[in-house]
This record gives structure tokens, C-alpha cells and sequence, in this order.
């Protein structure tokens, strides 16, 4: 045990002593949680309107107000016919249309024209802009003690205000674990092997196998230590709620960093240079994390091949787990399958990569 320690000790003192190292194990994390946090939002933010409105009567003028009034929404132009609505919007000074009818009072129709460009930012701002017209003629329609039609009462659990930060810090932890644990770990053995230290490690009088234990330590106790600079920074900069157990959060985070040390060692056995470890941790991960785990897109809109495939990416069950305890607050029995899933690739990981590792370097 004094010889593990050892081992673990010296690889302490080699990751502190390289200053890119530890910027990239400790920078990186906050660095992406911000970015991801902050400047990259799907929320509706500084709506231009424009109105077409041939006659502007009492109605439109309070339904102008009320769209004026909304935080998302701004009126910044007014069209005098409907050719300008295709040219305002070609220039960029507008993002919605909303046309009103030239005799409104005796047939009140309204048409929204809206730049899809961005379906997701479409459907978003249709989706409030009907909302706010839909008020409007509820309150119309009470006032002159009209027959009430039927109402519906939309209720957003979980996420109300559709803070996208709520989507991507639960993938950005599986990003950051998956890619820093992998990465270093994998450089940080072939690197071992690239100046020929590797060979007097191994004929030292301690097993093999405690030798590569002891380099995978150090990585853990830095992402547990990332883990805790996330969870903090998602709780007080990002306002995330925690609405789970924090313990189950952090014991499904520790098998899904073990699984990520455990995929670093594997690309360390079966490659001989550090740049051919960048490439194929970087290439083996970045693309199907952020393509096939869930992280940006639905995988139930994938095609079906591809939802198959995203069943062998870690990342999508770690994040699905992790939005389950952290957004939702369910128990934990209810992300026990994907706890099981992510034990089950630890452990193969972990024995297909010491089965491949060599003992002897030709």
C-alpha cells in the first residue's frame, strides 16, 4: 500500500508541476460551463416586431401595447404594406410581422408572419406571441360578457422560465468528464512511453497494474474536485435549482468519471503517441457526446440507426440521469437503469483495456 501511495504521490507532483496541465484540468471545466451557462442561449431575448395596421383602432392599440409591454418583444417598426415585410425582414430590422386586418373591429383577423430561418427561435416566438394574443381576446371577450369558450392552462414543470442552461449544464458535465478524464489519462501514459520512463516503471518491484491504478488516481481526485467547482458554479452563476438528491448526483458523477479513466486507459494501450491519443480521444468522443447523447438534440427525433447507436455513447445515459436528479428531483430508483448501464461499461472498460495493455514495450 506504501508503494501505491508512493506512485500516486509522484503523479501528484508531475501534474502540478506542468502549469498547461493544470490550466486545462482546471480552466477548461469553468471556461465551458460559462460559455455554454451564458453565451450560448436558445431563450427569446430583444424580439423586433414590426405592425402592419391599415386602421389603427382602440383594439389594435392595446393589443400593440400588450405585445410592446412583454419583456421578449419589442415594436420597432411600423409597415405601410405588406411588400416591406419580406424587405424589412431581408435587412434584419425586424424578426416578426404581425398584420391586422384593414376593417379589425367587425372581422378581427390577425396574421403573424415570422422569420424561420432558426425553426427552434420560430417556434419559440410563436409560441409567445399567440400566447399574448390569446390573453388579449380572453380579456376582450369577458369584458363584453361574451359566452366564455373552452380555456387551456399551460403548465411548464421543471423548467418554467425555459432557461436553456437547464438543457446544457447536465450535458456540459458529461462533456467535460468524459473528454478531461479520458484525455489526460491517455497522454498522460503514452507520454511515459513516448520518453522510455515507462519501461524502468514497469520493472520496478510493484505490479503493473498498481503502477496505471496510480496514474488514474490523481485524474480522479481532479475531477471530483471539477465536479464540486461545476456543481457550485451551476447553483449560485446559473441559478439551477437543485431539486434531487445531491448525493446520488455525486455518486452516479464518480462511476461516470471512473467509466471516462477507464476509456482513457483503453485509448493508451492501443495507441503508441500522444498526438495519436488526442485524435482519438478527441475524435471517439467530442463528436458522438455532442451528436448522440442528448446533450443538443432529442435522440427520439434521430432516425432510428442512430438512436441504436446512442445506446453505447456513456454520455447519454449520464446526462439523462443526471437532468432526472438535478431538473426533476426524482429518486434514485428511477435512474437505477442508467446507474446499471454505466457500472456495467466501467467494469468492461476497465478489463478490456488491462487485458490490451501491454506489460512489455518492444
Amino acid at each position: 500500500m506504501k508503494k501505491f501511495l508512493a506512485f500516486v504521490q509522484k503523479e501528484f507532483y508531475h501534474i502540478l508541476r506542468d502549469k498547461r496541465t493544470m490550466l486545462i484540468l482546471l480552466a477548461m471545466p469553468i471556461a465551458m460551463i460559462v460559455i455554454f451557462g451564458f453565451a450560448i442561449s436558445t431563450e427569446l431575448q430583444n424580439v423586433d416586431v414590426g405592425v402592419l395596421a391599415p386602421n389603427k383602432t382602440s383594439s389594435i392599440r392595446q393589443i400593440i401595447n400588450k405585445i410592446n409591454a412583454n419583456k421578449y418583444f419589442t415594436i420597432v417598426k411600423e409597415i405601410d404594406n405588406s411588400k416591406d415585410i419580406d424587405k424589412s425582414m431581408k435587412q434584419g430590422d425586424i424578426d416578426i410581422a404581425i398584420v391586422f386586418n384593414s376593417n379589425f373591429n367587425s372581422d378581427p383577423k390577425i396574421q403573424i408572419v415570422i422569420d424561420s430561418s432558426n425553426p427552434n427561435l420560430a417556434n419559440s416566438e410563436m409560441f409567445y406571441i399567440s400566447s399574448i394574443l390569446k390573453d388579449y381576446f380572453q380579456d376582450a371577450n369577458r369584458n363584453i360578457n361574451l359566452k366564455p369558450s373552452i380555456k387551456t392552462n399551460t403548465r411548464m414543470l421543471y423548467n418554467p422560465q425555459m432557461k436553456s442552461s437547464y438543457n446544457f449544464v447536465p450535458g456540459i458535465m458529461g462533456m467535460i468528464f468524459i473528454l478531461i478524464c479520458a484525455l489526460m489519462t491517455s497522454v498522460s501514459i503514452v507520454r511515459e512511453k513516448e520518453r522510455g520512463s515507462m519501461e524502468v516503471l514497469l520493472v520496478s518491484p510493484v505490479k503493473p497494474i498498481i503502477i496505471i491504478f496510480a496514474k488514474m488516481v490523481p485524474y480522479f481526485v481532479v475531477s471530483c474536485a471539477n465536479l464540486l467547482t461545476i456543481l457550485l458554479l451551476a447553483f449560485t452563476l446559473l441559478q439551477i435549482p437543485m431539486n434531487g438528491s445531491i448525493l446520488f448526483l455525486c455518486l452516479i458523477s464518480l462511476i461516470y468519471i471512473f467509466l471516462s479513466l477507464a476509456f482513457g486507459l483503453l485509448v493508451s494501450s492501443l495507441v503508441e503517441t500522444q498526438v495519436a491519443a488526442m485524435f482519438a480521444s478527441l475524435l471517439g468522443l467530442l463528436l458522438p457526446v455532442l451528436m448522440l447523447s442528448g446533450m443538443i438534440f432529442p435522440i427520439d427525433n434521430m432516425p432510428i440507426i442512430l438512436q441504436w447507436i446512442s445506446n453505447i455513447v456513456p454520455a447519454k445515459w449520464y446526462i439523462s440521469a443526471v437532468r432526472k436528479i438535478m431538473i426533476e428531483g426524482l429518486e434514485f430508483t428511477y435512474v437505477l437503469k442508467e446507474s446499471i448501464i454505466l457500472t456495467v461499461m466501467s467494469i468492461f472498460l476497465i478489463i478490456v483495456a488491462l487485458k490490451k495493455y501491454k506489460n512489455r514495450l518492444e
